[in-house]
């Protein structure tokens, strides 16, 4: 199997399972707490492995960066979802994203994309937005959706460059969700003043399940990164749109519109786009 298929396989799964761990987080009572969890729970599993990963020498930098940049996403994130519909938010921050990654890794950083690929990163950013049409999105909700999308575009571009500055990718993940874990359970344990610790406790299988799921969707992303070309991988995670889609509408019990549909024509068609790029 060519390698870039290999890693455009491993980011449609990441951005499938990605969207159950949204909708886990978004469907919990206490979003803060949530997040704690399902960071805090990984962090915790992935902690023992760091005794037999090569400490991930050449990436210490990135991983900072990647810290600081996960705690403004995660907080942006957290306000994006008590203040608007997941059908709504999802599409902002998702469609953002790929468009300011291209943006930063093809034209600053000069990373190559063939012109298929970036139609596709176009299109699939574009059909992000389609699907909220129709949709109320108030001013809170985009802003923070906006500023979500913007720290998306932030850590991916820097954990890109970090996975392959480590020793190995498999060193890299371990240490991202083991320092993520330490930085979100600390910051919204101090942000809430300690109340978020007892909401945990009312919502922690849910969480757990939605950690277990994190390493699962974040390890097939850095993975894939560390195999092919930032910008068109991070667009076809955004595939995931689809299935958060239909979470909302079979689940969420949210409305389904002609623009969603058209939207989902549209990622797909921009995936397409990549594939054969």
């Amino acid at each position: 199997m060519p390698v870039f298929t290999l890693a455009a396989l491993l980011m449609i799964a990441s951005g499938s399972i990605h969207a159950v761990v949204n909708a886990i987080v978004k469907g919990g009572r206490d979003k803060a707490a949530g997040r704690a969890i399902t960071d805090g729970t990984s962090a915790i599993i992935l902690l023992p492995a760091t005794l037999f990963v090569p400490l991930p020498h050449g990436a210490w930098g990135w991983l900072a960066a990647s810290a600081v940049i996960h705690g403004f996403y995660l907080y942006a994130l957290v306000r994006a979802y008590k203040v608007g519909d997941l059908s709504a938010v999802y599409p902002v921050l998702r469609g953002t994203a790929p468009l300011l990654t291209a943006l930063v890794t093809l034209g600053l950083l000069g990373e190559a994309a063939t012109v298929r690929q970036i139609a596709g990163i176009a299109l699939i950013g574009a059909a992000m937005f389609v699907m909220i049409a129709g949709r109320h999105l108030g001013r809170e909700a985009l802003g923070w959706s906006l500023a979500t999308g913007a720290c998306i575009a932030a850590y991916t571009v820097v954990d890109a460059i970090g996975v392959r500055a480590a020793p190995s990718p498999t060193s890299y993940i371990v240490w991202v969700f083991v320092e993520m874990g330490i930085v979100v359970v600390a910051m919204f344990g101090l942000l809430s003043r300690g109340a978020m610790f007892a909401a945990a406790r009312a919502q922690w299988r849910p969480g757990a399940i939605a950690g277990i799921l994190s390493i699962l969707t974040y390890g097939m992303a850095l993975t894939a990164f560390s195999l092919g070309p930032t910008a068109p991988l991070a667009a076809l995670r955004e595939t995931g749109m689809v299935t958060a889609l239909l979470i909302s509408i079979l689940f969420l019990k949210e409305r389904a519109t002609p623009g969603r549909f058209l939207g989902v024509i549209g990622i797909l068609g921009g995936a397409a786009l990549i594939l054969a790029g």
